[in-house]
């Protein structure tokens, strides 16, 4: 759902499809190995990624100058947006206007929009290199059991919990891995339906991009992203944490941190135009806007 431009933090924020933590429960270990574990949770993450079921649904990202709220709409032609809120104060007529405004420009021009489409798809790429990178990018080992609650897997569902830590042996074919071989933390599966539902990971070392030319991320760089059960074993992200330092191209300084949370999800036809998609997202905002002036906020 982030589809972000490429740079090396988008790295990380596309990247990270995963779910963090719930409370404790004292069991033993599956007989199946952490290793297997993880490559069948992969496999079945990539299979998920390929289903024609799409949703409209709401984020919410606060960075240190402030909040954003989107209302979001997957499409058969790309994703579409539509801010409704900054530090959670509705836009007023003028700003929404301006929000309407842009989708319209990607309906008046085809290339932008295909554009955009390719960006999406460029991205997703880079979200499965990852993704099929887990298996032999870490060492696991089993830590323990938890147990799902809202917003992080199914509720009352058994998650086994993996410590993992860099394989000296792996080598990242491109730079869009490399930010593996710096990151150590503990990812929790649900092995019934081996879905990856918790990912909570630091950077142990510094890590570099492209020889240190363009650039890198620093030790203690953390994120942490809840995924949850959003119905007919479809999951979905729920929360992602970020917080990463660094320099990009030598000079610049990084200096990222979000919190993303995802929320309100419902099912749209699969095949939903990106026009259709425009006008959903107006129609949801109006409807909205009723409720919010109805209660007097």
């Amino acid at each position: 759902m982030k589809l972000i431009p490429f740079r090396v933090i988008s790295l990380i924020c596309t990247a990270l499809v995963f779910s963090a933590a719930a409370g404790s429960v004292a069991e033993g270990p599956p007989a199946v190995s952490p290793i297997d574990l993880v490559r069948r949770a992969v496999a079945n993450e990539m299979k998920s990624d390929d289903q024609p079921v799409k949703y409209m649904f709401r984020q919410r990202k606060e960075t240190p100058s402030g909040t954003q709220t989107r209302l979001m709409v997957e499409t058969r032609d790309a994703l579409a947006g539509l801010l409704v809120a900054y530090n959670d104060q509705p836009l007023n007529q003028q700003q929404l206007q301006g929000e309407f405004d842009r989708l319209e420009r990607f309906l008046r021009d085809p290339d932008e929009l295909a554009r955009k489409r390719r960006q999406e798809k460029e991205n997703s790429e880079r979200v499965k290199s990852i993704l099929r990178a887990l298996p032999d990018a870490f060492l696991y080992e089993y830590d323990g059991s938890e147990t799902g609650k809202p917003g992080v897997g199914e509720p009352g569902s058994k998650l086994v919990r993996l410590k993992f830590r860099p394989n000296p042996r792996y080598d990242p074919p491109t730079r869009v891995e490399q930010v593996l071989t710096g990151m150590e933390g503990a990812v929790l599966i649900d092995p019934q339906k081996e879905h990856i539902a918790a990912i909570d990971g630091t950077l142990a070392k510094d890590v570099s991009f492209g020889w240190g030319i363009l650039g890198h991320l620093d030790r203690g760089g953390h994120f942490l992203v809840n995924q949850t059960s959003i119905g007919d074993n479809n999951w979905a992200i729920a929360r992602m944490d970020l917080a990463f330092t660094g320099k990009l191209l030598l000079f610049k300084s990084l200096n990222f941190k979000s919190t993303e949370v995802y929320s309100d999800f419902r099912s749209v036809p699969p095949d939903l135009t990106f026009a259709q998609g425009v006008e959903l997202l107006k129609k949801q905002e109006a409807t909205v806007a009723v409720t919010r002036n109805g209660s007097g906020k």
